[in-house]
């Protein structure tokens, strides 16, 4: 019997692409939805994001049920969680856009905007760059990934990076806690190894 794997659907992510990448990762039983009980069944759970930390959050936080549904699903029972690119960020504590914002507060830490010291340094950071493993994981190995954000993940433990990347300094990747993982970078843009990390992803038993 193959796992299944709950791709959220709360209208701030590109799920027709992250979809595939799963699918050519090895996924076989990819539900992309917006129903909170299958979320609360489901074996593995992705969280896309593209766009606003604000307007991501007041998304999910609109669907009946969903985030109490992740967080008895991951937080309670330990399923194990990935977000991407935003949906990594909405695991702050808060995100510094538009105002002030609550994340999840899943890892602690805060989303603020991209401030590179080089004014010749474009925001936003969009393109490929180096993935530099800080800890040994077993989700993420040193690389090159398609990133584009212009905010990021300021951990407030050192102990929850996985990764690190530099635009004018050095930014968060990757982080991790638990069953909790998240990267900046949009695996399903960054052919082989955002291939190679979704399946990882799929085998990871933390």
């Amino acid at each position: 019997m193959t796992a299944s794997l709950a791709l959220i659907d709360y209208g701030a992510g590109n799920l027709r692409s992250v979809a595939n990448a799963l699918a050519a990762a090895g996924a076989r039983d990819v539900a992309v939805t917006a129903d909170p009980d299958v979320v609360a069944r489901a074996d593995r759970i992705v969280l896309p994001g593209v766009g606003a930390f604000r307007h991501c959050m007041d998304n999910l936080s609109a669907i009946d049920g969903m985030v109490a549904a992740m967080e008895q699903r991951v937080r309670g029972e330990g399923a194990p969680f990935l977000g991407i690119c935003v949906g990594m960020q909405l695991l702050a504590e808060q995100g510094h856009e538009h105002g002030v914002t609550p994340g999840l507060g899943w890892i602690a830490g805060a989303v603020r905007p991209l401030e590179p010291a080089d004014p010749a340094v474009r925001v936003p950071h969009m393109g490929w760059n180096e993935v530099r493993a800080v800890r040994d994981h077993p989700l993420v190995t040193p690389g090159e990934a398609y990133f584009l954000h212009g905010y990021h993940f300021e951990a407030a433990r050192q102990e929850d990076v996985l990764a690190m990347t530099d635009h004018g300094g050095p930014l968060v990747a990757a982080i991790a806690s638990g069953t909790i993982a998240g990267v900046q970078f949009h695996p399903e843009k960054s052919q082989r190894y955002g291939i190679a990390l979704l399946e990882r992803f799929l085998a990871w038993t933390p």
